[in-house]
């Protein structure tokens, strides 16, 4: 016997609210992946400017620029937000809870020699957890400003941390980082430690930014790992040399002085390929 209208009618009516419902599941579902691919990366094979040590206008052509998290990104270009996000900046040592800074055994802190930076506590996860908080909000205000990508640096603090601090540890807090930059659609950097970069899907990381990888002979490696989507900075001729002959028809490669100075300064250097 064949159903009565009303009821195929309840029928219809109850395919399409599960269809919607499930439309609505699905979209739900699907935020985090949305808010990811809403974030853009660098372009690459770009011209490119290092300015973590003082903001300045941008030379002619460039596309790409790295400022510190306190200056504005330059004007109608793609900005890259540099965070110390492992160790602490010079002066700012009263801004962070005492138990966030990494002692030894003797309760001395742990410095990185080279730049005078006490190394953050992320031995438990309530601590990587509060060390994230803090660095988030400075993520937060660096998307405010309308830099696209953000550069968390010292991944690689727990080879000077006096065995106190794992790889382990390392990536679980940047994961932190990774997340909180993608749900504010801004793509987030592997800053060197190439020994990492086979990790960087399951951490979050979208390009990367390497250091004298020429001068090394590892930018093949992050090639491997990231495609084109590197950025190299070089602070020797030798270094440049080699990665512009090597990559300089498809990696951003600049030099520029290790004090990543302004011009006009007496040690200023920029050179590219």
């Amino acid at each position: 016997m064949s159903k009565p209208r009303s009821v195929i009618r309840r029928v219809l009516l109850a395919s399409l609210a599960t269809a919607l419902a499930a439309t609505a599941l699905h979209s739900a579902l699907n935020l985090g992946s949305d808010a990811e691919a809403a974030a853009t990366l660098p372009p690459t094979h770009a011209k490119f400017d290092y300015q973590i040590g003082g903001a300045y206008t941008p030379p002619s052509g460039v596309q790409v620029v790295t400022r510190d998290r306190t200056a504005a990104p330059a004007a109608g270009l793609y900005n890259i937000c540099y965070v110390n996000a492992f160790q602490v900046q010079p002066g700012e040592q009263g801004s962070w809870a005492s138990d966030l800074l990494l002692r030894d055994a003797q309760g001395n802190l742990v410095i990185d020699e080279d730049w005078g930076e006490p190394l953050l506590d992320l031995r438990t996860a309530d601590k990587r957890t509060r060390v994230a908080a803090k660095v988030n909000g400075w993520i937060d205000q660096c998307a405010a400003k309308g830099y696209k990508a953000i550069e968390p640096d010292n991944y690689d603090s727990y080879e000077r941390s006096k065995n106190l601090l794992t790889k382990s540890q390392a990536k679980a807090y940047l994961t932190l980082l990774a997340t909180h930059a993608h749900s504010k659609n801004v793509a987030i950097a592997q800053k060197n430690t190439v020994e990492l970069a086979a990790d960087r899907q399951s951490v979050g990381l979208d390009f990367a930014v390497a250091e004298e990888c020429g001068q090394y002979d590892e930018c093949g490696d992050y090639v491997d790992h990231f495609g084109n989507n590197v950025i190299v900075i070089e602070y020797t001729n030798a270094g440049r040399q080699k990665a512009c002959s090597g990559f300089g028809s498809t990696l951003t490669i600049v030099q520029r002085d290790v004090d990543v100075s302004t011009p006009g300064s007496s040690g200023y250097v920029r050179k590219t390929c």
